[in-house]
């Protein structure tokens, strides 16, 4: 067989990303940094987007949402605290090696929950671009603390 029948996979086959050569040319929110390491442009991803996300200690995002893409945070290292809503009147918090389901349009907010430790994610989202729209909301003073319950094991874990 010539390598004239083979497939382009060399080249258009599995790529691997160094960390260090991330690309900080992406949508930002004011108080995070965000680094693409997988998307259209850089490997011609269709359906996702991958990058790492870091809050500076004590800082947080302005409200914003990433419209009709659902994305997944996990925590890297740090303590997250997110909050949701129309008023971002809910929130939840996540450590080292939780991840958190943000679906499309919903109203957020990252929290770096620590005065002194950076906090670091690994986010993928839905498409091959990120989308971020940023919003000018009033949150309310107190939110309500959301548990996550399991629909598939809504006794507890099995």
């Amino acid at each position: 067989m010539s390598n004239d029948h083979q497939p382009p996979w060399k080249n258009d086959g599995v790529r691997v990303i160094p960390g260090n050569q991330l690309d900080p040319n992406t949508a930002q929110t004011p108080g995070m940094d965000r680094k693409a390491a997988i998307n259209f442009a850089r490997v011609g991803a269709q359906k996702l987007w991958a990058g790492t996300v870091t809050i500076h200690a004590n800082a947080k995002t302005g409200a914003h949402h990433h419209g009709p893409l659902e994305s997944v945070i996990y925590i890297v290292k740090g303590r997250a605290r997110m909050r949701w809503g129309e008023h971002l009147e809910f929130a939840a918090e996540a450590g080292p090696g939780d991840f958190i389901y943000v679906p499309p349009f919903v109203p957020h907010q990252e929290i770096n929950a620590s005065a002194t430790e950076a906090l670091e994610c690994v986010l993928c989202r839905s498409d091959g671009e990120a989308v971020a729209v940023n919003l000018d909301i009033a949150p309310v003073e107190k939110p309500e603390q959301v548990l996550w319950v399991d629909p598939t094991h809504p006794g507890g874990a099995v």
